[in-house]
């Protein structure tokens, strides 16, 4: 796995700014008011820090972003970074402001003096999540990132909250990682052993293997594999950490996804591998649960298929029966998501019995038209948890906008031959794939289902990743469980 720059903070000690190497940064007020630390710095760049503060591109940076004075003379350090940040920032400034740190240190070791700003652990994810690199598959073994030591008031207090910070921050690499895996190494045998290896951190772990699944009737999520030489794979991931019924995540696990015999054009298929972006966030929430031991009760639950044409493969006209009985019509191969979903979901409430379901899936291309790469999704039958999970995603940054469900959207999944189709056509395309998986959710069940084509992956460096996959949803979630779920 990809390995967290080391984090460690300390109490304020300005003499050390003068030999530390690598990168020193140090938060700035708005206006331009210097910290003690400021201040030594001031003397040591021979008055260069307040001549950057007094400048026009001073004023122009927007708060959280840093500017950058390179190979200081009378320090050791290669350069300083001034970074904007009022002295009680919000969380999304306090985060961005981290991220600013990293994005100019690359690999340099970092000293951030923050004195008494507060929120200095949210300042720490900012760092530790713009510091992501995926380099697992280069013959050349990517340099580990220098350390950061972060020099805070009260360094014990936020050493403690950094504990928290830094689970959330193992999880999104964990699903970073995983979404990032090319499908010749990330196989569904593969997937299936790295969250196997969530056991060691107290997660208990189950695999339904084919011939398991076919003895379940699991028809739907079968069907998609079995053009694939991988085999298919249902994994079950338990944390009980808490009392009650548990919350079900469950994540649509496609490691590569051709399209099927509705084969998918030649151009872009490569960042279908992807498409198994839903079920790397269910196992970012679980390792980051696990690791900051939540008290909560939590099952993540993932289909893992791959999606290839072959003389075995399912083809379009096909009928297929799902593990709740019901026929499904199989109008496009490229439409699988939802079949694995179907199960899976299916599967959560008959042997898992959940007080309420959050699925994720990269699922329709008709998200990115509607939201583009700002916000998933958001479809549900319960408005308390679709609310509980719009005001967690928005505490946590991560862009959600909620769609409508509605009995109308139903006319474009009738089938002539099976209980429905499993597709709707390009019209409200997004719409009609969650109103086909809203027929494997019981009517008592609450239920929020989570598009997350658009947001997965992205083409272009954001606040807190560069560009690529942003591990999106593993902070919401778990400020879902922490807000409605623990306790």
């Amino acid at each position: 796995m990809t390995e967290l720059r080391a984090i460690a903070f300390e109490p304020v000690d300005l003499d050390a700014l003068a030999e530390a190497e690598g990168r020193v940064a140090v938060t700035v007020a708005p206006d331009g008011t210097m910290s003690p630390g400021a201040r030594r710095l001031n003397r040591l760049t021979k008055g260069a820090v307040a001549r950057a503060l007094e400048s026009d591109g001073w004023e122009k940076l927007a708060e959280g972003d840093a500017m950058a004075l390179g190979f200081p003379a009378g320090m050791a350090a290669e350069g300083v970074d001034l970074v904007k940040l009022s002295r009680r920032p919000d969380v999304a400034n306090a985060r961005k402001a981290g991220a600013s740190v990293a994005a100019r240190a690359g690999d340099a070791a970092v000293l951030l003096v923050t004195e008494s700003t507060a929120r200095p652990e949210e300042i720490a994810l900012g760092l530790a999540l713009r510091g992501y690199a995926f380099g697992a598959r280069k013959s050349e073994a990517p340099k580990a990132r220098g350390a950061a030591r972060v020099m805070v008031k009260d360094a014990e207090a936020a050493q403690a909250a950094w504990e928290v910070s830094r689970a959330v921050a193992e999880g999104v690499f964990f699903t970073r990682d995983l979404i990032s895996e090319p499908a010749n190494v990330l196989t569904t045998t593969e997937f299936a052993d790295r969250l196997l290896a969530l056991k060691e951190l107290g997660v208990e772990v189950e695999v339904l293997d084919e011939d398991r699944m076919a003895e379940l009737g699991m028809g739907a999520l079968l069907c998609v594999g079995q053009g694939s030489h991988s085999p298919s794979k249902t994994v079950i991931m338990r944390w009980k950490g808490g009392q009650g019924d548990p919350l079900a995540l469950v994540g649509k696990g496609v490691v590569f996804d051709t399209g099927g015999i509705s084969l998918k054009p030649a151009h872009g298929m490569e960042d279908m591998t992807m498409d198994m972006g839903g079920a790397g966030v269910v196992a970012g929430v679980m390792k980051t649960l696990a690791l900051r031991k939540a008290k909560a009760n939590v099952v993540g639950l993932v289909g893992l298929v791959e999606n290839m044409p072959s003389g075995n493969a399912v083809r379009p006209g096909d009928i297929v029966t799902s593990m709740k009985g019901d026929t499904i019509e199989v109008i496009n191969t490229d439409a699988e998501g939802r079949l694995v979903l179907a199960d899976v979901l299916w599967y959560a409430q008959e042997h898992e019995k959940p007080a309420a379901i959050v699925d994720l899936a990269t699922l329709t291309g008709a998200a990115i038209i509607a939201l583009g790469h700002e916000n998933a999704g958001v479809l549900a039958n319960d408005d308390d948890l679709a609310g509980a999970f719009l005001k967690a995603a928005g505490t946590e940054g991560e862009g959600a906008w909620r769609l409508p469900l509605g009995k109308a959207y139903d006319e474009q999944l009738k089938s002539m031959k099976a209980d429905m189709k499993n597709t709707g056509g390009r019209p409200a395309g997004t719409i009609t794939a969650a109103q086909f998986l809203k027929r494997f959710v019981k009517d008592d069940m609450p239920w929020v289902h989570l598009d997350i084509a658009g947001v997965a992956q992205v083409s272009k460096d954001t606040a807190l990743a560069p560009k690529g996959a942003t591990g999106w949803g593993v902070m919401a979630l778990d400020r879902l469980v922490r807000d409605r779920f623990e306790g």
